[in-house]
């Protein structure tokens, strides 16, 4: 591996010369000969089960809940660095009727402003990451009543409640503790928190904990500093609990109905990885209990990058439609496809997503130049390597046929909800990178 360049002196280049031994091996030969070979593939090798969707029997979904978030660090100029991060999430609502209206390839502004008017609401926190100390305690302490106080204080709490909702599974008959946790202060496992208690204190040190330390941030810092990834796992919490608010209050909604007739559509995958993923098994149990009683909720997580994404773009000139007037396909990934042609993996250890997903893959081609990775719930989970078909996902046909009205020709399997939602909530054009960092200069 070379050096890098510095501010004084240039970087080394790589050795062009360093490894032309190893083709005296004739493995290594015959691969190279093979590899300059051109060769183009008039099938899909992957097999992958694309199948034909008819929408002309299903109503689209009426409303539209859309969720992005983002975050940047930004450091001081002078030593030692001193870091803090912004974390901003945005949440945006539309009536899918509105959105027809608009070009999507040229929309009219008064018609965005349309749209937008009175549409969306965001969450905004900051973290101190390194080298910065309150009067009130050390970097980890801070980050963890931060986490608390935002939580609680933002839009009267509202989001704060969704956690507790999702925690203590307050929308079953049988309401429960919270999920098991590490103790912030002294690492000892702590059993839960009583129901709908915002506190409580650990059985080993007398320590106080909040409902917010069993998420989990705790575990990625240490005494005095804290990494990205604090940030970027905060940012993913609130894109779930502000997607999570609206469901539980259109849950309570005198109109039953209302829920139901509602896309919900966060940006990325519907995931949570490492410890945040205790949330996982309540919000999969809230989605089954909903299908059970026959209020099925719509979710979709666009993965805009990423492995299936990639592999997805090397697939998709096989599959139909390549004709306008041709009906739109989609592919349901089972378990057993994901490892073998997404992942490539031997058998694995635990089952793919057990821990981490509450959402399943699924390959959507609308048209003959776009196509999109969607991740749609289950509700229950399975380990079956041939898990899901189509009938596990829910809503998969009323979500299918919204999908063509949101569609925006702006960006390559673009969705017009998650751009719009992106323009709220993305820091690099507002606020810029460079005006934070004078504002944290300035208000220290």
């Amino acid at each position: 591996m070379s050096y890098n360049q510095g501010t004084r002196l240039p970087g080394e280049s790589a050795s062009k010369l360093g490894h032309l031994n190893v083709v005296k091996s004739e493995w290594v030969n015959s691969l190279i000969q093979d590899f300059e070979q051109h060769t183009y593939t008039t099938e899909d090798t992957s097999n992958t089960m694309w199948l034909e969707f008819d929408s002309t029997e299903t109503q689209p979904l009426r409303n539209v809940w859309a969720v992005d978030g983002s975050f940047v660090t930004v450091s001081s100029d002078d030593l030692p660095r001193r870091e803090i991060s912004f974390v901003k999430t945005a949440l945006l609502t539309m009536d899918r009727a509105k959105i027809d209206l608009i070009d999507k390839i040229h929309p009219h502004p008064l018609h965005l402003q349309d749209v937008m008017t009175n549409s969306a609401i965001f969450h905004a926190t900051v973290f101190p990451l390194r080298n910065i100390r309150t009067s009130l305690g050390n970097n980890y302490d801070a980050v963890r009543h931060i986490i608390r106080d935002s939580l609680k204080v933002d839009e009267d709490g509202m989001f704060y409640e969704t956690l507790k909702w999702l925690v203590y599974k307050k929308w079953s008959p049988s309401p429960t503790t919270s999920p098991s946790f590490s103790c912030p202060h002294c690492d000892e496992n702590i059993s839960g928190l009583a129901f709908d208690c915002d506190e409580g204190e650990c059985s080993s040190c007398r320590g106080i904990v909040y409902l917010t330390d069993m998420i989990g941030f705790h575990l990625d810092m240490d005494e005095e500093s804290a990494p990205d990834s604090v940030s970027s796992a905060y940012m993913a919490i609130m894109e779930h609990l502000m997607i999570f608010t609206v469901i539980r209050l259109l849950w309570h909604h005198t109109d039953k109905h209302l829920l139901s007739d509602t896309l919900f559509i966060k940006d990325g995958p519907l995931t949570l990885r490492g410890q945040y993923s205790k949330l996982v098994p309540s919000i999969r149990d809230f989605l089954e209990y909903a299908k059970q009683i026959g209020r099925p909720i719509h979710i979709i997580g666009q993965e805009k990058s990423g492995v299936f994404q990639d592999h997805l773009s090397t697939i998709a000139r096989f599959a139909h439609p390549k004709e306008r007037d041709e009906k739109m396909n989609y592919a349901v990934l089972s378990h057993d496809y994901v490892r073998k042609e997404v992942y490539r993996s031997p058998e694995m250890t635990n089952p793919y997503g057990k821990r981490t997903n509450w959402g399943e893959k699924v390959y959507v081609k609308i048209d003959p130049y776009s196509y999109i990775v969607i991740n749609v719930p289950t509700g229950a989970y399975s380990e079956d390597i041939n898990f899901p078909t189509e009938s596990n996902l829910i809503g998969l046909s009323r979500i299918l046929s919204t999908l063509p009205s949101l569609l925006s020709h702006k960006y390559e399997g673009a969705l017009f909800p998650i751009e719009l939602a992106n323009g709220i909530a993305s820091m690099s054009s507002y606020p810029s990178a460079k005006i934070l960092q004078r504002f944290a200069m300035d208000a220290r």
